[in-house]
């Protein structure tokens, strides 16, 4: 049995739903009733993404952490940070060299396939829970893993990828379930282009002079950071923009201010503490 936590809303307050779905021993079966791929349209109106997998909980972009997002049930998107190698591979990394995150050092992009796979990551000592060294995984493993099983997020760290990106995702047939994340409104607008789902994400500093109205034609997530002022956040959320989502969320305060503001979503390093605590508030009236 498979155990999903859905967030439903009444009257402007969010609760928890679980849902136990039936599934066989060990298998990752697709949540969507009647089987195909999980889509963005079946996400539920208040969505929670674990931010490379839930960095407070797992080790960050490690398929053993992407693993436990997934059968935790407590987020409904999970997201993957993606880097280029040197022969063109594409590999789930959030920063441009190795030295943070794994026992190696130096930049991912002067590495081969051949190298990233001696590569091994380094979690964090104050994670919860045991975790051991492995190999950090390539985008196309992530995809075969976990696509159409649930929604993913991949930014592109590197635009010049999105080529490559956007051949992985329409080869596996997901280009409705993978949304492909950039802090650049250029490459969400190429992404549309090729018939992906676009996602831009910008800083509280950007906010202040963004005009998100702008891209509502081809922006498909407006990812927001939380810490912006009150009168950024709902130009975001009074955009046009269907789906406004706010990073990188790790308490319930957090999340509580953004969804009072109209936010339809939260990225967050900590879903599991966030699906344990009810949200609360009513959203701000727009002005």
């Amino acid at each position: 049995m498979v155990t999903r936590t859905a967030l439903t809303g009444l009257s402007g307050f969010m609760s928890l739903t679980t849902l136990t779905l039936a599934t066989p021993a060990g298998s990752l079966s697709p949540l969507e009733w009647g089987g195909g791929p999980l889509t963005a349209d079946a996400l539920p109106r208040v969505t929670y993404t674990a931010h490379r997998g839930g960095a407070l909980e797992v080790p960050e972009n490690s398929m053993s952490g992407l693993v436990a997002a997934y059968e935790r049930g407590t987020a409904q998107v999970i997201d993957v940070d993606t880097r280029i190698l040197r022969d063109g591979t594409l590999v789930a990394m959030h920063d441009a060299t190795l030295d943070r995150t794994t026992t190696s050092k130096g930049p991912v992009r002067s590495l081969t396939l051949r190298q990233w796979r001696q590569v091994r990551l380094r979690p964090g000592a104050g994670l919860p829970g045991s975790w051991r060294a492995e190999r950090p995984p390539t985008v196309a493993e992530v995809l075969d893993r976990f696509g159409g099983r649930i929604v993913l997020m991949l930014e592109a760290k590197d635009p010049r990828s999105l080529r490559r990106l956007g051949s992985l995702i329409r080869a596996r047939g997901l280009t409705r379930s993978v949304f492909v994340n950039s802090n650049e409104p250029g490459v969400a607008l190429r992404a549309h282009r090729m018939g992906l789902l676009a996602q831009v994400w910008r800083s509280r500093e950007q906010m202040r002079t963004d005009q998100p109205a702008r891209w509502a034609g081809f922006v498909d997530v407006l990812d927001v950071d939380h810490k912006a002022r009150d009168v950024d956040l709902l130009r975001a959320v009074n955009s046009g923009i269907p789906r406004v989502w706010a990073h990188t969320v790790t308490t319930p305060d957090q999340r509580d201010r953004a969804l009072r503001f109209g936010c339809n979503g939260v990225i967050t390093d900590a879903p599991g503490l966030l699906a344990r605590t009810p949200a609360k508030g009513w959203p701000v009236s727009p002005v």
